[in-house]
């Protein structure tokens, strides 16, 4: 004992008194937390507050040095909280669950243990047939954040990264519409005897909601279009305002867009198949200096001048129009995001444990089992199935038959 505390000592990372962990029979959950290694994320899944409370339940975290870093949560908070900090990407990929928030590559899901459990986004236009085979030549049972449901049917990752992202959307038009940046030189909103920011949003999700709120409460203008009546109807309702909404046609979205200071893609793909509804020329008769925000870029974009930017490089112009076009918005306020997910996936870990890992879990939660895509060396979603041209099981049967 006192060898060890000697180790952690020499690093710096001296534990509060760590609390009595209770097992609850069986072996005990393992969970690694690796450091994201693009420098374009800066999130992590679980805060030092909700590895403490995993501690607490018997479940050993394992957090590699510096994964909370660029949300500002130090190894000595998650140390404090009761994790095991490694210097070793190989000692924390290979645990029972491994939760991160970008996709891992090749090397490591060559770190992972045959038929652990991988819980992370599946950023789907960054793969190939090659990762799934990855995945499935080590048995990985894999959940993507983008499938994953919660007991009532919604989509709790989806939902809670697209509130951050709508409501930061206004934040990043205001800073690009600013003379500071070379924008048009005004504030976004309106005040006294100044006509208000014109504001068009395409689409009517949860990233249009919270954006639409967030340019209500600074005063703009704002016009939405979506295909869909029933999202139209309920984004009035749940804004509480006459706001003026139309379906998506060229004669009336030109216009609108011909007229707006900054345009907001939200369309989100259904059944994976990307809707283009901005052309080129549209864009090409948009007021000089307005700003164009496509969230939808991650999916392929609603714009047709869209291409993926980054954070450091985060905007371009076509046709004097600022295009911004980062796919993961909402690690631009990784704290926050880090806490929304933290939230999510806590309880998710919690009620592993308390079953007794993964494959109870997906046996025992269907809103669980729909965010699996790899199940012991099978495919099992047959989207992707379809996209990359390859065989896949159902679930249901490849369950059926471990009875």
């Amino acid at each position: 004992m006192g060898t060890e505390l000697s180790k952690i000592a020499s690093v710096g990372l001296i534990p509060k008194e760590s609390p009595a962990q209770v097992k609850k029979g069986g072996k005990t959950l393992q969970v690694g937390l690796p450091r994201e290694i693009s420098n374009q994320e800066k999130r992590v899944v679980l805060t030092p507050e909700a590895v403490g409370l995993l501690s607490n339940n018997g479940i050993e975290v394992l957090v590699e040095s510096k994964a909370g870093e660029q949300a500002k949560f130090s190894d000595q908070e998650y140390a404090d909280a009761g994790a095991k900090i490694s210097y070793s990407r190989k000692e924390v990929f290979g645990v029972d669950v491994v939760l991160k928030v970008n996709a891992p590559n090749f090397e490591e899901i060559a770190d992972m243990n045959a038929g652990a459990c991988l819980i992370s986004a599946l950023q789907l236009e960054k793969q190939s047939p090659a990762f799934i085979q990855a995945l499935n030549d080590k048995k990985i049972t894999a959940v993507a954040f983008e499938y994953l449901e919660d007991k009532v049917g919604g989509m709790p990752v989806v939902r809670a990264m697209s509130e951050i992202a709508g409501s930061t959307v206004m934040l990043i038009a205001a800073e690009y519409l600013s003379s500071a940046n070379e924008g048009k030189g005004l504030i976004l909103g309106g005040i006294t005897g100044v006509p208000p920011t014109q504001v068009v949003i395409i689409g009517a999700g949860t990233v249009a909601e919270y954006a639409a709120r967030t340019a209500l409460g600074l005063g703009a203008s704002i016009k939405v279009f979506d295909n869909h009546i029933y999202k139209l109807r309920r984004i009035k309702q749940l804004l509480g305002q006459q706001i003026s909404t139309s379906t998506i046609d060229n004669f009336s979205l030109s216009q609108a867009l011909a007229e707006a200071d900054v345009v907001i893609g939200a369309l989100r793909a259904e059944k994976g198949i990307n809707k283009l509804v901005v052309t080129e020329e549209m864009v090409a008769n948009m007021i000089r200096g307005s700003i164009l925000i496509d969230v939808s870029i991650d999916q392929g974009g609603c714009f047709e001048t869209s291409k993926m930017t980054s954070h450091e490089h985060p905007v371009y112009r076509v046709h004097d129009v600022i295009h911004y076009c980062v796919p993961n918005i909402a690690s631009r306020v990784a704290r926050t995001a880090s806490y929304s997910l933290s939230n999510i996936f806590t309880p998710i870990v919690l009620q592993m444990n308390d079953l007794g890992g993964a494959e109870e879990m997906i046996f025992t939660y269907k809103w669980f089992l729909r965010g699996v895509y790899t199940y012991r060396g099978s495919l099992t979603n047959a989207f992707l199935a379809k996209k990359f041209g390859l065989s896949h099981k159902e679930l249901q049967l490849l369950l059926a038959a471990r009875y």
